[in-house]
């Protein structure tokens, strides 16, 4: 335990979150982090999770929690605006940061505070879990060692199911001004995944739009104005020169789910999964020097995380805070850090730059 990185959560509510599905299973399998203090925003619910994730201390006030001597770093798992006042009391009080991607609501947000975890000194990651991936870890090793050769054509697609519907404590994400909406999370994750594997952007051209103009509020029964996109179409060209096309949407029913593929002149890539590689379990197949895909074996090594992992979300969850660890131990290899999230910021300005004014955009 004494070898452990002291953490404490933000967010850690009991039940029905991303915190709850992901975060708290993978720390509780970790051999790495110790879950030393949990926060919530009440007294009572901090004391719930301190008991429900078998955390020393509870939380209802971030600032109290951050200045806290016994913690080495903290995580900020809640909602997207929400972000910036935890993550940077917890820099300000010394404290290494994991924080959920989009680090802020806007780039500004996220510009200033990794300039100030940079002055700080501390060691920061960004939740861009298909980073950690191992299949995506794998996948980025074999084009790196020249299988699928010079790569000329990239696409890829996420179609998710997005609910008609929200309860009344989901309805605020219809704001698209808020930061958490398909534009910058599920197509951040997905273009993060493939920029991550098959290398930058030199230009890109989109399309940013709404097609599902309401929501119903399940409470209210009201149907609300909605201004966050929900179907993002990407083209443009590769640093490599490799031409790319993407599709991100949340459809009303029965989405396909996840598929990358890679071609080049000696073979080609297709990673697939039923949901975002940021979330769960990708499937890769290759071929080289044939038209038959053939099914590519994830070697163990890339997949760090103890045994007793729960499979699933909580897997490239673990995989992140056994880095995070690792890099405030100092080995910071292949940890996505507020610098990392930055530049996905500013990629996804980009993008929303390009559909506004109908032009390409330079994209490094």
């Amino acid at each position: 335990m004494s070898n452990k990185v002291r953490l404490g959560l933000i967010g850690a509510s009991v039940a029905g979150t991303w915190s709850s599905r992901s975060h708290l299973p993978a720390l509780g399998a970790s051999d790495t982090v110790d879950l030393t203090a949990v926060c919530t925003t009440k007294p009572e619910s901090a004391e719930a999770a301190r008991k429900a994730y078998g955390a020393r201390l509870a939380f209802h006030d971030y600032n109290t929690m951050a200045a806290s001597p016994d913690l080495d770093a903290v995580a900020v798992v809640v909602r997207v605006p929400s972000h910036y006042g935890p993550v940077k009391a917890a820099l300000e009080a010394g404290k290494h940061v994991y924080c959920e991607w989009p680090l802020g609501r806007t780039t500004a947000e996220a510009e200033e505070l990794a300039a100030l975890a940079k002055a700080k000194g501390l060691t920061t990651a960004v939740g861009l879990q298909a980073r950690v991936n191992p299949a995506l870890l794998h996948m980025k090793s074999l084009i790196e060692s020249g299988y699928v050769g010079e790569i000329v054509a990239v696409h890829v697609k996420l179609m998710r199911e997005g609910v008609l519907a929200r309860p009344s404590n989901r309805v605020w994400q219809r704001d698209g001004s808020l930061g958490a909406n398909t534009l910058t999370i599920a197509n951040g994750h997905t273009l993060d995944a493939l920029r991550f594997v098959a290398g930058p952007f030199r230009s890109v051209s989109a399309v940013v739009t709404t097609q599902v103009k309401q929501w119903l509020d399940t409470g209210t029964k009201e149907m609300l104005d909605v201004t966050s996109p929900d179907n993002i179409l990407v083209n443009g060209w590769l640093a490599n020169g490799a031409v790319v096309s993407s599709h991100v949407n949340a459809i009303p029913y029965a989405g396909s789910g996840y598929r990358m593929e890679i071609y080049g002149r000696d073979g080609t890539l297709i990673a697939t999964g039923e949901d975002s590689p940021q979330l769960g379990e990708v499937s890769l197949h290759g071929a080289q020097g044939s038209n038959k895909l053939e099914p590519i074996e994830i070697p163990a090594h890339y997949r760090i995380v103890p045994p007793s992992t729960p499979d699933g979300e909580p897997v490239n969850v673990g995989q992140m805070y056994a880095r995070f660890a690792q890099a405030i131990g100092g080995s910071s290899e292949g940890l996505p850090d507020f610098d990392t999230a930055v530049a996905l910021h500013k990629f996804i300005d980009a993008i929303a730059k390009s559909s506004e004014t109908g032009t390409a955009q330079p994209a490094q």
